[in-house]
């Protein structure tokens, strides 16, 4: 490439370690090297410089569109659709694909016409280099970065600078997402649809589950009855997204161990049945459900990133990265032999937050 004075660039022959002096076979006769029209036109250089720069500062405006789109419309809004989908999708998906698109081609244009373009021949070597080698390597790195000439194309670093920090936008605009509803609300993360006198049942079928028919060792996936709503225990249909956001921080294990190996939380004694007990299913490191369950030691698996829980400990953490125990649920017995819940749980469920102390 070219110099401050826009000569082509050449190499000291110091710069090659001395083993590679003795070529290991004769010149295979190479044309000479070519130089490209930015390696010795200024122009052509400056107008290179220009073209990458106009597609950095593109993608910083195909971001900002981006977050202007993600608050624009509506998940829903079907006018203008293409291939069945919709503004919101088509609009999010074009502006934020332009702006890692141009990104790319503009990285790419920068390292075809202004960074170094030689020939450089390596021969093989032993794994440990010698140290001349390493120190040659070192300068030929800094030589490198001295003839990408970033440091003194301040347009070009500072356009491409500017688009990477800006594709950041995207980014913290779609963390919005994380909480349930239309806006940040962590507030809705501290409680979930279980109330008192709600009965357990099986996951999938909604079966009440009788106290009598566990059995010590046993584990069932349980979730809240009112997820599933008949005509006999009259609970109101849900929403199919609202439903599914219910069980998600609804769901719950089961587990019956001898009542002697418990060692309930000081204000806990009454939240078992003769040796049931409840918590619930969500793992409080990232959310993973967990169920993998042992039952001579009592301990509980998530499969995600082996959080390891004592289920007979007040499901404290023995082992990986959650920060909590499983929240519990206060369990009771109606007057059919029923397990039903005594209220909702005490603490929120689920992953940690930033928020999770105030609840």
């Amino acid at each position: 490439m070219s110099n401050d004075n826009h000569t082509p660039v050449t190499h000291d022959a110091s710069h090659v370690p001395a083993h590679a002096a003795a070529e290991p076979i004769p010149d295979p006769g190479l044309a000479p090297h070519t130089w490209r029209p930015t390696d010795v036109d200024p122009r052509a250089e400056k107008r290179a410089e220009r073209q990458i720069a106009a597609m950095f500062i593109a993608a910083m405006i195909s971001a900002v569109l981006f977050v202007v789109a993600y608050f624009s419309f509506e998940v829903g809004d079907n006018w203008d659709t293409f291939a069945g989908m919709g503004a919101s999708t088509v609009f999010l998906g074009v502006t934020l694909g332009l702006s890692l698109l141009l990104i790319g081609i503009g990285i790419i244009h920068l390292a075809r016409k202004l960074m170094a373009d030689v020939e450089m021949v390596e021969m093989r070597h032993p794994a440990a280099s010698p140290p001349e080698d390493r120190a040659a390597t070192l300068e030929a790195l800094n030589a490198g970065l001295d003839e990408a000439g970033i440091g003194r194309r301040p347009l070009v670093r500072n356009t491409m600078l500017g688009a990477v920090g800006v594709l950041g936008l995207p980014a913290v605009v779609l963390l919005r997402d994380l909480a349930p509803g239309s806006t940040l609300d962590i507030g809705k993360l501290a409680h979930t649809i279980w109330e008192p006198e709600m009965r357990l049942v099986r996951d999938v079928v909604g079966t009440p589950i009788l106290a009598s028919e566990i059995e010590v060792g046993d584990l069932i996936n349980a979730a809240p009855e009112a997820l599933f709503p008949t005509e006999e225990n009259g609970y109101p249909e849900l929403e199919a997204g609202d439903e599914q956001v219910q069980k998600a921080k609804g769901a719950i294990i089961v587990v019956r161990m001898d009542p002697d190996d418990i060692t309930p939380m000081k204000g806990r004694e009454k939240w078992t049945v003769d040796g049931i007990i409840c918590y619930s299913k969500i793992c409080t490191h990232v959310g993973c459900p967990i169920s993998l369950y042992e039952r001579t030691t009592h301990h509980v698996l998530c499969p995600c990133h082996q959080s390891t829980f004592d289920l007979a400990d007040s499901a404290k953490v023995i082992f990986g990265p959650a920060a909590r125990p499983l929240p519990q649920l206060p369990l009771a017995v109606n007057e059919e032999g029923h397990l039903v819940a005594q209220s909702d749980f005490t603490e929120p469920i689920g992953a940690s937050y930033w928020e999770r102390e105030k609840q």
